[in-house]
């Protein structure tokens, strides 16, 4: 049985993924890093409560089989991009560089399907970058899952993803932007599972299309 680590399970993916973690028989541990707990009990859950500020506090406690990366806020809740960046990039890619360097054997990252380094859009640069850095990582298998909107009950409402999720509905119903049709959050969470027990070596990046098959 494998262990998992996992960052960002306070979000909506990162939610979804330890509920599926915790009824996986073939995961004996759960470890969790993050700021606050997640008010949870059950045997196999750990609960790390760490400061991303200060790597070399937890960079040795990052072990185990394989790394869930969902980490992740808004502009608006971060309250700049600076702030943003910090969290979407930095402290994502400080702990997979910890977790590479411990012989974490798997790595899967939720990412975003507009993400590229070359964008003029912040967001999707900011993404495009972190993929770039986490995929010279010696990790023996590295899966990124591109996913679009996501959708599922927030902690918090998102007016622009609420507008944005009709939009995207109402073009999809007429065939168009079915790349960036929206995706619930159980399903990425799945998909993120199987791409982990499955994982062949290499770097592997799923789109949309692929996300839906790999959950199946």
């Amino acid at each position: 049985m494998k262990t998992a680590i996992v960052i960002g399970a306070t979000g909506l993916v990162g939610k979804q993924l330890i509920h599926l973690l915790l009824e996986d028989a073939r995961f004996s541990k759960v470890c969790v890093f993050g700021r606050r707990s997640l008010g949870i009990q059950n045997l196999k859950l750990e609960e790390r409560l760490i400061d991303f500020n200060k790597p070399d506090s937890w960079q040795v406690l990052v072990t185990g089989d394989i790394l869930f990366s969902t980490l992740g806020t808004t502009l608006k809740q971060a309250g700049g991009q600076q702030a943003q960046y910090k969290i979407d990039h930095t402290y994502q890619y400080q702990f997979a560089e910890a977790a590479a360097y411990n012989d974490v054997p798997v790595y899967v990252l939720v990412s975003s399907a507009s993400a590229s380094p070359d964008s003029k859009i912040f967001y999707s640069r900011m993404k495009g970058e972190l993929e770039h850095d986490v995929k010279k990582l010696p990790f023996k298998t590295i899966n990124i899952l591109q996913p679009s909107l996501l959708v599922g009950n927030r902690e918090h409402a998102r007016f622009g993803e609420s507008f944005g999720y009709k939009a995207l509905s109402a073009f999809n119903s007429l065939g168009l932007f079915k790349k960036y049709r929206p995706i619930q959050d159980r399903i990425v969470a799945k998909a993120m599972i199987n791409a982990a027990i499955n994982a062949l070596p290499g770097v592997h990046v799923f789109s949309l299309d692929q996300i839906f098959k790999l959950a199946d």
